[in-house]
Parts: structure tokens; C-alpha cells; sequence
């Protein structure tokens, strides 16, 4: 290590396997950015499920150990590379992706990943904005093409993916529907853009959104829990309906046959298979919708950095979520 050379405090992960491999340490080397990058003092990250999937060595995408978890930060540009002309020190910025990890004081990411976050909303929603929108954005508009009129019923909308979608679906004129499974939760959702919202705890719940679409069925299912939830799904399409699926958890087993009289189709969704461009024009769209005020993230539960491993127990496990989990830097 070059002497003089700054520390601090992040979260890295040496082997995979369950929340306990997260390992707090006082002693990492702040990254210096390079050409195309920059160095942000993070003020608060997200926790997205999908850190969870990495961490214990299920997902496809395994980073080299030992690593520092987490995609979604905002804070304060601290410095930056040579060839950055977009940012400059003392910039409030999110991203949507880091380099080094994002349960760290400090956090690199490439300048094409990285936006200005507004005065209007905090650091804690700036972190709040990053996997859930743009994810919820790419799974309406680029892969269900949803239209003005339509109707999408959001399956889990109290969490952040699930809010996201509400917010965006309701402000492209679409008929939102939401499910939440505590009063909390269903409260948030329809303070959150959905007309209507149902208890999926309940044992009748599928045939409540039935009575309240009708005999057409719900245009588009932005799915958070597939293993759960596809069978039903596919039963509640109307002709040439999509489903989305944004989460699973496991398997299930489907009837194809429920796709066939309807011709509908189950289409799963990624936000990191989004090119440069795509990246580009959400970011345009979700950055009008911050002007406007009708993107507004909502925080739930939220953590201090040393606390990441409860974090991630509490993700998977706890029942009704409610807002964006947050890990807090101070």
C-alpha cells in the first residue's frame, strides 16, 4: 500500500455464502479514479435483493474475491479522472452502478453510470433511485411497451422496485393496480400512483383484481415473485398480456397451455443487459420525472453501515416490505 495513502471503513466479502461472510473493516484503501471515472463520498447506499443473490454465490454474475457489495449510492463527487468533464468536486450525485462497491465510505464508478441527483430529493432517496427505477422503467417501457390506457397490475408494489412502477406506470397514463401484503404497505401503494391495491395475503385476492378488471384481464404483470405468482399471473392476462418477471426466487411449475388461448407471453427482465443508449435515455425520462415530482422514492428501513449483514437477512426474510432499504454512512 503506497504510504499515506487514505483509508476507510467499508463492507467486503471474502468468501460466499449467508449475511454473516459480510465483514466490516477500517483499513480499505480509498480507490483513486482514473480516465472515465470518479470518486464519490457516499452518503448512502441501497440495498437491492439482487446483492443478496451475488453475495451467496447463486447469481450468475460472481465478482472476483474479496469485494464490497452494493450497486446504488448518492453522495458527493470527491474527485475525478482525467478525461471527466461531466462532474467536477462537490457534485450531489446517484448512480446506477459502482465499480468498487457501494457499502463503502468512498465508492468509484464510471462517469456514464453516475447523475446529478436534485436539490428536491435527499441523499437517501438519491439512493433509493438507481436499481429500482431504472429497472421498473425498462421492464414498462422496454419490455412490456406498455401504452397510455393500458392496465398493469404490480405484483409486490410496496417495495422499491414495486413503487418505482407505480409512479412511472400512473405518470404514462397507464391503470395501475398494486398487491401488499400489510396495511402499511397497501397505504404506500396507492399513496404512490395505483388506483386500486389487494392483499396477496388474502386467500380471494385473485379473484378481487378479477372482479376489477373484468372479463378483458390485466394488460401487463410486473412480477416481483415469480415462483410464487406466475400461475396466477398467466390466469389474469387479457388477450396478448405480458408478464415481466423482475424477481424469483425458485421454481414453479406453469400450464403453457394458459399462454396459448390468450397468446400471452412471460418475458423476464435485467437491468444490466441495458445498453449505453437505453441507460441514457431512462436516465432522461426518470431525470423529468424528478423535475416534475412525480419520481419520489420511498424510504423504508434503513441501516448504518455496520448493520449490512441485518440488512440482508431482513430483505430476504421480512414479510411486507415498505420503501427502499437504505444502508446510512454516518
Amino acid at each position: 500500500m503506497a504510504t499515506g495513502q487514505k483509508l476507510m471503513r467499508a463492507i467486503r466479502v471474502f468468501e460466499f455464502g449467508g449475511p454473516e461472510v459480510l465483514k466490516l473493516q477500517s483499513d480499505v484503501a480509498v480507490p483513486i479514479p482514473k480516465d472515465h471515472q470518479v470518486l464519490i463520498k457516499v452518503e448512502a447506499c441501497g440495498v437491492n435483493p439482487v446483492d443478496t443473490y451475488i453475495r451467496s454465490g447463486t447469481h450468475s454474475v460472481k465478482p472476483l474475491l474479496p469485494y464490497t457489495p452494493g450497486f446504488d449510492v448518492a453522495g458527493i463527487i470527491e474527485a475525478v479522472g482525467e478525461s471527466v468533464s461531466a462532474f467536477k468536486k462537490g457534485d450531489r450525485v446517484f448512480t446506477t452502478r459502482t465499480i468498487s462497491g457501494g457499502y463503502a465510505e468512498y465508492a468509484l464508478a464510471a462517469d456514464h453510470t453516475v447523475y446529478t441527483l436534485p436539490e428536491k430529493l435527499d441523499f437517501k432517496q438519491g439512493a433509493a433511485i438507481g436499481i429500482p427505477y431504472f429497472t421498473a422503467y425498462r421492464a414498462l417501457l422496454h419490455s412490456a411497451c406498455v401504452k397510455p390506457g393500458e392496465s398493469v397490475l404490480v405484483h409486490g408494489a410496496s417495495g422499491g422496485v414495486g413503487i418505482a412502477a407505480c409512479q412511472i406506470a400512473r405518470a404514462y397514463g397507464l391503470k395501475v393496480l398494486g398487491t401488499a401484503s400489510t396495511e402499511e404497505g397497501q397505504k404506500i401503494v396507492l399513496e404512490n400512483g395505483a388506483h386500486k391495491v389487494f392483499n396477496h395475503k388474502e386467500a380471494n385476492y385473485i379473484d378481487k383484481i378479477k372482479k376489477s378488471v373484468g372479463e378483458k384481464g390485466v394488460d401487463v404483470i410486473i412480477e416481483m415473485l415469480a415462483n410464487v405468482n406466475l400461475s396466477n399471473d398467466l390466469n389474469l392476462l387479457s388477450h396478448g398480456g405480458r408478464v415481466i418477471v423482475v424477481g424469483s426466487r425458485g421454481p414453479i411449475e406453469i400450464n403453457p397451455r394458459d399462454t396459448m388461448t390468450k397468446e400471452s407471453s412471460i418475458k423476464g427482465v435485467t437491468l444490466f443487459s441495458s445498453t449505453k443508449e437505453e441507460f441514457q435515455q431512462f436516465a432522461a425520462a426518470l431525470h423529468a420525472g424528478m423535475e416534475i415530482g412525480w419520481l419520489k422514492p420511498v424510504i423504508g428501513p434503513q441501516y448504518l453501515l455496520e448493520k449490512a449483514a441485518q440488512a440482508h437477512e431482513n430483505i430476504i426474510h421480512s414479510s411486507g416490505a415498505t420503501g427502499k432499504m437504505i444502508l446510512l454512512l454516518k
